[in-house]
């Protein structure tokens, strides 16, 4: 079996990149006129929010969106709420089905219409959240628990069965992404089991049950690897990118998702609350600080053309209002001064030593 798994990928790289590198040298031809854009067919389009366009996927996606992780969001519910942790939470409790529904309103008031969720949880609170206004957002969905990092014999029909089972569980007909969560150093995948994936994401796209494919992963070169063997597979990574991320000088991960058109969304934009002197609580002393420093690293992060978007993980309707005020301030011409690149970069050497335990490979993503 492995011999034939061996060749379908060797067919898929032959047999696409050439198809998928013509469509991105169009793609690249034109950036320096882009087409104009019909704003009627912008979902949830505000004229006070950007919206960038999401590689080969033609999407115009909110130039920030929704991460699934809300961190501290015991902070902002009732006493007795209990979160098991960012991947336990309760996501039958009302008081977090009541956070979710608000964040996603204030989300839609403000033009946004990206929303990213990656855990059983995740996906089943979201999907709760925008039931009836559907029409309004994107919902990208992994199952990480029952997926890649999870299955010791990883086949196309597990992963499947993955996602029809995600679905159903959380009363959605079909995903916006079905972005499979691979293990951080994806490269631990043996290159059959990533012939699966990719078998998977495929038949699903095929089967209309995910308009887009794609994975997360934080190691760099099997990212580059797997964009480029499987070229007319994988629309949209999910990465870090954090307000120091630079591109490489050589062989640049930016470079590789430009030429064959991959959507990216960026996690751990404030490297995990580390970035904050109150660590992005929600209130406190440190408070309005925080708030303008999130507005700074989300100006510098827009300023890189290959990120899509930024998903922080939000937990307040202020939280919604001040990155998209950031965004508005960016729409307005407000480029940021050298005094406030010196304030954030000081903030974010302030983050590098104190990132929380076993996030110190976050520093690794400084030149990408």
């Amino acid at each position: 079996m492995q011999g034939n798994e061996m060749t379908r990928r060797e067919f898929v790289r032959d047999t696409t990149a050439a198809a998928a590198a013509v469509g991105a040298a169009a793609a690249t031809a034109g950036e320096a006129k882009p087409p104009e854009v019909d704003k009627s067919k912008i979902v949830n389009y505000n004229e006070n929010m950007e919206y960038r366009r999401c590689g080969k996927t033609g999407l115009m996606v909110s130039a920030v969106a929704l991460g699934g992780h809300y961190k501290q969001i015991e902070k902002v519910l009732p006493p007795g709420f209990k979160t098991g942790g960012i991947w336990g939470v309760h996501a039958d409790d009302p008081a977090l089905t009541k956070n979710r529904t608000d964040i996603v309103s204030r989300m839609i008031e403000v033009g946004m219409n990206w929303i990213d969720a990656c855990t059983v949880e995740e996906v089943r609170c979201h999907a709760r959240a925008i039931k009836g206004r559907r029409d309004k957002m994107h919902l990208a969905c992994s199952w990480y628990q029952r997926e890649m990092r999870s299955m010791k014999d990883p086949t196309a029909k597990k992963l499947l069965d993955v996602l029809d089972w995600g679905l159903k569980d959380a009363e959605l007909d079909h995903a916006d992404l079905w972005r499979i969560t691979m293990h951080e150093g994806s490269g631990r995948h043996p290159n059959p089991h990533v012939d699966e994936m990719m078998n998977a994401l495929e038949t699903a796209r095929k089967q209309g049950k995910v308009r887009f494919a794609g994975f997360s992963s934080h190691d760099r070169p099997h990212i580059q690897w797997m964009i480029k063997t499987y070229p007319k597979i994988v629309d949209i990574v999910v990465t870090p990118c954090t307000p120091e991320t630079k591109k490489a000088p050589t062989d640049s991960m930016f470079d590789t998702m430009k030429e064959y058109g991959v959507g990216y969304f960026g996690i751990k934009p404030f490297a995990s609350g580390s970035l904050f002197k109150g660590r992005g609580a929600p209130a406190g002393p440190d408070a309005e600080d925080d708030d303008k420093t999130g507005r700074l690293a989300i100006r510098k992060l827009l300023e890189n053309p290959a990120l899509t978007a930024p998903i922080p993980g939000m937990i307040t309707t202020h939280q919604v209002d001040n990155v998209a005020l950031a965004v508005k301030e960016r729409k307005e011409g407000k480029a940021l001064t050298q005094a406030e690149r010196g304030l954030l970069h000081d903030r974010m050497q302030h983050a590098w030593a104190n990132l929380p335990p076993g996030y110190e490979w976050l520093r690794d993503w400084e030149y990408v």
